[in-house]
């Protein structure tokens, strides 16, 4: 019986390994991919508090040894559903596998984050860490004074292009309508700022460069023109996607299909609690990941006390 089974091992579910061991109780992530999860393709992370410079792979390489010195285990596969269970023994979760195995548990945390939408581009992937990228935020700083796109629509894309307007030469918006999904007083301040042009009812349809991003070719819907925009970063905000279907009997979600939950971590079902990307928020970032999965690990380890003194 594990105490505290981990589905996903990002920073929010070895963050939730780490307290879960501190805590006194053991705890086993479940891994569909590679541990750290998106974080490990940045090609440097310059804003997590404590931390001045460091790659994403080192940075999820720190946070798996340090999990996993505690006593922590990563098995790699792939969760599909959470039951619960209740015998002559007691109450429990049992989590089966893609692989057909079966994991009983006495408490659960759902950290499976969200993925990116992506332009599905040929070169989209060999550029991603050489131009393109998903995070203005993160990446943004390593453009300054060079001339960079935003492609979307909604709030993201208006904040990542005033974001990237502070750092960089210019800032192009591309995105496939004349109208925006973003928040009125974030379109106007867009529209105050001298360096940002709009390249609207567009969509890019190739990424040329060598070795790294040099510019993108866009496709104006109305007229079928084409044109050639040089830019040394594309940010692609045209919104995430998470990763929960295969849990919806246990949690519920919001239209988006983001796990219902707030600081607490905890969701509909006693036992079962969520951490990071993958659960309703407004920030999505390394602290706030690592924050929940400190919350959701020591509730989990509380519901654990609780059901052993029952």
């Amino acid at each position: 019986m594990i105490d505290v089974l981990i589905i996903g091992a990002g920073p929010a579910g070895l963050s939730a390994a780490i307290y879960t061991e501190r805590s006194g109780k053991h705890a086993v992530c479940l891994e569909a991919l590679t541990v750290g999860g998106q974080i490990v393709n940045t090609p440097e992370i310059a804003n997590y508090p404590g931390i001045k410079n460091i790659s994403g792979f080192e940075f999820s390489m720190g946070l798996y040894e340090q999990a996993t010195e505690l006593g922590a285990e990563v098995i790699y596969d792939k969760a599909l559903s959470i039951a619960s269970i209740e015998d002559e023994t007691g109450t429990y979760k049992k989590v089966t596998t893609v692989s057909g195995k079966e994991y009983l548990c006495r408490a659960v945390i759902i950290a499976t984050g969200a993925r990116n939408r992506h332009l599905g581009l040929a070169k989209e992937e060999e550029f991603t860490g050489k131009g393109v990228s998903y995070c203005a935020t993160c990446d943004g700083a390593f453009f300054r004074k060079k001339d960079v796109a935003v492609n979307g629509g909604g709030n993201t894309a208006l904040e990542d292009a005033l974001f990237l307007s502070n750092y960089c030469n210019k800032v192009y918006i591309i995105h496939r309508r004349d109208q925006f999904r973003g928040e009125p007083q974030n379109l106007e301040a867009v529209k105050n700022k001298e360096n940002i042009e709009f390249v609207l009812n567009s969509n890019v349809i190739e990424l040329t460069g060598e070795s790294s991003l040099e510019a993108v070719i866009v496709k104006d819907k109305i007229t079928e023109e084409t044109r050639k925009i040089p830019v040394s970063g594309l940010f692609i905000a045209i919104g995430q996607e998470p990763d929960n279907k295969d849990f919806e009997d246990v949690a519920e979600l919001d239209q988006a299909g983001y796990i219902a939950s707030d600081e607490s971590c905890k969701t509909k079902t006693p036992g079962v609690f969520v951490a990071g990307d993958c659960r309703t928020k407004n920030v999505r970032q390394l602290t706030t990941a690592a924050s929940d999965g400190a919350i959701a690990a020591l509730a989990a380890c509380e519901f654990c006390n609780l059901g052993t003194r029952e």
